[in-house]
């Protein structure tokens, strides 16, 4: 059985032997799913707008039709990126880690591989992801915290699967879960005084160390929880 120390060792040693390309996969991987922070920006902004709406109204209607047809697109164009290249790269960022375990130096170009493995499937299946969980979310924040860590490994199951049904990998994802949800949670937060101590770096220590050693650590706790469900590895290859 695994413990959190073996899983967070096996990922530092993973990410010492191969450090710099580490960082890189760790920095793609965190544009790739860190693109919610955007929301608190955009309700910051709607409540300073509104209390100086007097303003507003003395502007021309085109401008702010003009305006507001361009945040649309703009918006439009973000979440086309988000489902067509971002979600395909977070997969590819798991198969670069998951590979990055048993090579001695794995290469950046798996970064790739769900761009170039049936992407198509890949893409349908990380957007059914996000979807099932944005609706889990709606239903209140815990909900979809505990649907977060019943799909938390539909992208790695897609990384070695590309050709999987989607809702097979979904369903898969949530039955390796089944648990492990809050053995994954205590390992989350054994990681909290890391991030604490990357806010007081400005990032600084996120980007060099914490998302690399993190990174390679989930690779660690996605192989661990794979092979205690299926110790035989035939469901997964």
């Amino acid at each position: 059985m695994w413990t959190n120390s073996l899983l967070k060792q096996n990922g530092k040693l993973n990410m010492k032997k191969n450090y710099w390309y580490c960082v890189v996969a760790s920095v793609v991987l965190g544009i790739c799913v860190g693109g919610s922070s955007g929301g608190s920006a955009y309700n910051s902004t709607q409540n300073s707008a509104s209390s100086s709406g007097s303003w507003i109204s003395e502007i021309d209607p085109a401008i702010i039709t003009a305006i507001l047809g361009a945040a649309g697109i703009a918006i439009v164009i973000g979440i086309i990126i988000k489902i067509a290249l971002f979600n395909p790269l977070e997969v590819g960022c798991q198969k670069f880690f998951i590979m990055n375990r048993v090579e001695p130096k794995a290469e950046l170009g798996y970064l790739a591989f769900g761009l170039k493995n049936n992407w198509k499937n890949v893409v349908k299946t990380m957007f059914l992801t996000h979807l099932f969980l944005a609706l889990w979310t709606l239903l209140f924040i815990i909900p979809g915290i505990i649907k977060g860590y019943s799909y938390r490994l539909v992208p790695y199951i897609m990384a070695e699967n590309p050709d999987m049904d989607s809702n097979d990998a979904i369903t898969l994802s949530r039955s390796m879960m089944n648990g492990q949800k809050m053995n994954a949670f205590i390992y989350d937060l054994s990681f909290l005084g890391w991030i604490i101590l990357t806010l007081f770096t400005c990032g600084i220590l996120g980007i060099f160390y914490v998302g690399p050693y993190k990174a390679c650590s989930d690779a660690e706790l996605y192989t661990a929880i794979k092979e205690n469900y299926n110790p035989q590895n035939t469901v997964l290859q």
